[in-house]
């Protein structure tokens, strides 16, 4: 097995530590990779670094910064199979999927490209006599990101091309349960010639993310998980002076109201709640049938649900692939045995089924419970897996009531064929990201991804205007010009 490095200062370098862990294959349960759980000093020289690179970088003219980003884009591309692969191999999701994944993160790289126009400032001509005002924006200076197991190569494209291009160096601490992906970014960022420390990758667990959390050189963190880890990322970065956004968990609701197009519907919502094994931010967790919709959604969702072929991520034929671990399948299982006690009916049973060929994998099968209650823990709680919930009420009130009465507010989704529900809908509903007759609200690039409540501590998010913002820090230049001809008078 391949033991991964880290990349510090232009270079790739092993770490200094002996701690190592298995990368697992979530398909076959077998190991693919070693990643090292990297010392302290690993990421003190890394900041360290980063630090001395910034002053270069940011008197690089942002028109040449640019120009690394065009080339990085042509290599993504170039190298969309390759990294495909990767992510489904240490992922497990399809490579469908992942091929997407790519393309997201992809349309980040491109907005950066138009960094001269972002981060242009604002000026006023004689805001008083003979005095102008300008506000020009300027770089934060060392920034980090904490990345996911779930989009290994998407999320950190949320950050690392907006950082670079504004004129941070960037450090980024992915997941210890997927780093292959990081490692094949990184490599086609060495391609582009980017200057020494502009970009590096240090792998680690908690130690490594603490330091980052701490060090006075670091002026920002991003990060992307679970909401209690967000909550305690956002206050112990916050506490020591720093720039913080920090996306947490979510449980996202659908409306399938009467008139909604039905097979439509259950296509969307299905692919929502089961794509990526139901491990994404965005992934649909509970449907609200309203009314009459419920006998019939019911009926198709169950349908979508049993039909659907599991399996290794690689073969074409595979619609959903493997969990990330054995802990999230007996996790999916346990609410399973949660909402029975609690009421639920078990409509879709995906427990203890495996993979023909692979069957030390990880596998959860697609799973539906009818009768969730609204206080219930499967309501409640961000199982992040393939169980889908339903619950039913008699009016659109009633389903919109639900989805803000709960914690969370990532999005929320509404399926119709009325103008005036989807605008009552979209006016009175409590979640950053909202989509009608769509199952996953997933913002482009030029948006904010905007979570709300619990799963958002910030102020600004990722992504769009929102990450020109977090990444530059504002400057108010008031300057009179006094001329020799004007000192005659």
């Amino acid at each position: 097995m391949n033991t991964l490095k880290n990349y510090i200062g232009g270079e790739w370098q092993a770490s200094t530590t002996d701690q190592l862990q298995d990368v697992i294959n979530p398909a076959t349960g077998k190991a693919i990779a070693s990643v090292p759980i990297s010392a302290r000093n690993d990421v003190e020289k890394a900041i360290e670094i980063a630090d001395e690179a910034f002053d270069g970088w940011r008197r690089t003219p942002v028109t040449k910064r640019i120009q690394y980003l065009f080339h990085f884009k042509n290599l993504l591309e170039e190298h969309i199979e390759e990294l495909a692969e990767i992510i489904t191999n240490e992922c497990g999701k399809t490579i469908k999927e992942s091929v997407g994944e790519i393309r997201r993160g992809i349309e980040n790289v491109e907005n950066a490209c138009g960094m001269p126009t972002l981060m242009q400032g604002i000026n006023n001509e004689d805001i008083a006599t003979g005095v102008d005002e300008h506000m020009i924006r300027q770089p934060l200076g060392v920034v980090t990101a904490i990345t996911p197991f779930n989009f290994p190569a998407m999320i950190p494209l949320w950050f690392l091309p907006y950082a670079i291009a504004a004129g941070n160096c960037f450090i980024l601490k992915p997941s210890e349960k997927v780093p292959m992906s990081a490692v094949k970014i990184f490599e086609l960022l060495d391609q582009t010639g980017l200057p020494s420390g502009v970009v590096q990758l240090v792998n680690g667990d908690k130690s490594a993310v603490d330091l980052l959390l701490e060090h006075p050189a670091v002026r920002a963190v991003s990060f992307v998980g679970s909401t209690p880890v967000a909550r305690k990322i956002y206050s112990k970065a916050a506490e020591h002076g720093k720039r913080v956004q920090a996306q947490g968990g979510a449980k996202n609701m659908v409306i399938v109201l009467p008139d909604a197009d039905m097979n439509m519907t259950t296509q969307i919502v299905g692919d929502s709640a089961f794509g990526c094994a139901g491990q994404r931010c965005l992934a649909n967790s509970l449907a609200i049938t309203v009314g009459d919709a419920r006998k019939p959604f019911t009926e198709a969702i169950s349908k979508k649900a049993a039909s659907l072929k599991v399996g290794y991520g690689l073969e074409k034929e595979t619609e959903m692939g493997a969990v990330i671990s054995p802990q999230t399948r007996e996790r999916v299982e346990s609410f399973v045995e949660t909402g029975k006690k609690e009421g639920a009916n078990v409509l879709v049973d995906g427990r203890g089924k495996t993979v023909p060929s692979f069957e030390d994998g990880y596998w959860s099968f697609p799973t539906i419970m009818d009768d969730i209650a609204p206080d219930s823990s499967i309501a409640n709680t961000e199982i992040f897996g393939p169980l889908f919930g339903l619950m039913h009420v008699d009016t659109v009130d009633d389903a919109i009531e639900l989805i803000n009465s709960q914690a969370f507010g990532n999005m929320a989704c509404l399926f119709t064929s009325s103008g005036a529900a989807a605008r009552q809908f979209r006016y009175e509903a409590k979640a950053g990201n909202i989509g009608i007759n769509i199952g996953v609200a997933a913002p482009m690039a030029y948006y904010p991804f905007s979570g709300w409540k619990e799963s958002f501590f910030g102020d600004l998010h990722a992504q769009g205007n929102h990450a020109v913002e977090f990444y530059t820090q504002t400057k108010v230049v008031v300057e009179r010009w006094i001329r020799d001809w004007d000192r005659k008078f």
